[in-house]
């Protein structure tokens, strides 16, 4: 749920894309909204089997993104915003190397995690994503809003990375999935930004990414509050 390539914490150049995007993360920014469950992260008393649910239900929704993502990037394939999108769909592989060790330090084997059930508050943001891969118009909304909403999913995983460290005892490997999407994505915000180049995005494009935008950012609470409410 969220995800990309080659992350670091250099600042970008800017360009008229990258102002227009930073300006709609900005508006999208959770601000004192974000889930509760991540404020229990954070003090210690989400229960450990919060984070099994989590796994299980990662487990299927980077499966599904995965798909979703490389649908987007043949939409666009003979655009550099395709390249981009099979970028994305890359890390999400590389994130799903990364759950069976969460899954362990959960008590859960993949077998297990596997059996678990869709829950379908978690999925309803793989679901949208999924939309997106068929009916976003034009592909770089979708591009604009996932980028936009990636900040406060790394907002939400830096802060659980700490948690399990230091409240619930986890290692580095267990938190290797939360560290993965942790670090700010200002490098794909300026890859997204020389993908979709050089002339800004009409207003219209920037209107259907909002809607995007607001849409992923209310399933992702969706997704913390199901699995609060699941497991609180």
């Amino acid at each position: 749920m969220g995800t990309g390539p080659n992350r670091t914490t250099e600042a970008p150049v800017n360009n008229p894309i990258l102002d227009q995007i930073q300006r709609l993360r900005a508006e999208l920014a959770p601000g004192d909204t974000a889930p509760a469950l991540i404020a229990a992260f954070a003090e210690g008393t989400a229960p450990l089997a919060a984070v099994a649910e989590l796994a299980a239900q990662q487990q299927r929704i980077i499966t599904s993104d995965r798909r979703s993502l490389l649908l987007l990037a043949t939409r666009c394939a003979d655009r550099p915003l395709g390249a981009w999108f099979v970028a994305l769909a890359e890390g999400e592989s590389a994130a799903l190397r990364t759950l069976p060790a969460l899954a362990a330090a959960c008590g859960l084997d993949p077998g297990a995690m596997a059996a678990r059930p869709p829950l379908p508050g978690c999925q309803a943001y793989p679901a949208f994503l999924a939309w997106l891969g068929l009916n976003s118009r034009p592909p770089g909304a979708a591009a604009v809003a996932l980028v936009a909403n990636f900040a406060a999913w790394g907002g939400y995983c830096a802060t659980i990375a700490h948690a399990l460290r230091h409240r619930y005892g986890f290692s580095d490997e267990a938190c290797a999935f939360f560290d993965f999407f942790a670090q700010p994505a200002t490098e794909l915000e300026q890859q997204a930004a020389d993908a979709l180049g050089p002339d800004p995005l009409d207003d219209d494009t920037l209107a259907t990414a909002l809607e995007y935008g607001r849409l992923l950012q209310a399933y992702e609470h969706l997704f913390w509050d199901t699995l609060a409410q699941v497991h609180g």
